[in-house]
């Protein structure tokens, strides 16, 4: 792991790979952290340099500080990371905030992308009152003792049958991030929707989701679909919200899929 200032904030990144190679940049979920992508690297790096990242107080990131994020700001660092990376452009995936960051990007950095993979996300995701709620309540119990309630809804049952210490893993690196950063981050999601923004982009565009993604759901990656033009939506059959961590081989070939016929 690295750690690049942006903005004055410290950033943590991995950079890894034959800088020869095209550059993959992957986007984590909300209260998560870029290690949703481990599973996926040595399927990845023998034909791509890969970028991956942690939101502001997520992982090993330094928290927001003063003031609202928006999508931009998510988008910018992502960018000053390409750049410090030396790449001109580059393929994208990103999941649930990970996949507005992706938005974003294509509405308005589109000459920048080679293609990219919008999986478990929405134009619009919930509502307002939902993230607002969420955000006070974040604040106000912190999101050590929020976790055991958030988590569950990240995953199939499946996964959590196959893998029994994932939901206590995950509970524990959610509860260690930075309650604030977390809060503007649903805020975030509850103030900006991209409808109306999508349209007309000159990017390959692949949109996932899960059949059991409970905060996602399939509608609303075919609403997403509908303003992306029609962008083809594969629906990854019992899969929660973070197909990375669940199904990461086929998470895998889908995604060099579409960077491979890009």
């Amino acid at each position: 792991m690295a750690f690049l200032t942006i903005n004055g904030r410290s950033v943590a990144y991995r950079l890894l790979g034959n800088e020869a190679n095209p550059l993959v940049v992957l986007a984590h979920p909300l209260g998560m952290s870029q290690a949703v992508w481990d599973d996926l690297l040595p399927l990845l790096l023998p034909r791509y340099r890969v970028l991956t990242w942690d939101l502001p107080g997520h992982g090993a990131s330094q928290a927001w500080g003063e003031g609202p994020i928006a999508p931009a700001d998510l988008a910018a660092d992502a960018l000053a990371l390409v750049d410090h990376a030396a790449a001109p452009r580059f393929h994208f995936a990103g999941t649930s905030i990970g996949g507005v960051v992706g938005q974003q990007l294509i509405s308005e950095h589109a000459e920048r992308l080679l293609s990219a993979t919008l999986t478990n996300t929405g134009a619009v995701i919930g509502n307002a009152e939902l993230w607002n709620t969420r955000a006070g309540r974040i604040r106000q119990e912190g999101l050590a003792a929020m976790s055991a309630e958030i988590v569950p809804r990240w995953f199939a049952p499946a996964s959590f049958a196959a893998q029994p210490a994932l939901e206590a893993g995950w509970c524990i690196q959610m509860g260690r991030g930075d309650d604030d950063s977390y809060a503007k981050l649903c805020e975030m999601l509850g103030s900006h929707a991209f409808t109306g923004k999508l349209s007309g982009k000159p990017v390959k565009v692949q949109l996932m989701g899960g059949s059991e993604d409970l905060a996602t759901p399939p509608a609303t990656l075919e609403a997403l679909a509908a303003e992306l033009d029609g962008a083809p939506l594969e629906i990854l059959e019992g899969v929660g919200h973070v197909p990375s961590v669940e199904v990461p081989a086929l998470f895998a070939e889908q995604l060099l899929h579409v960077i491979e016929q890009a």
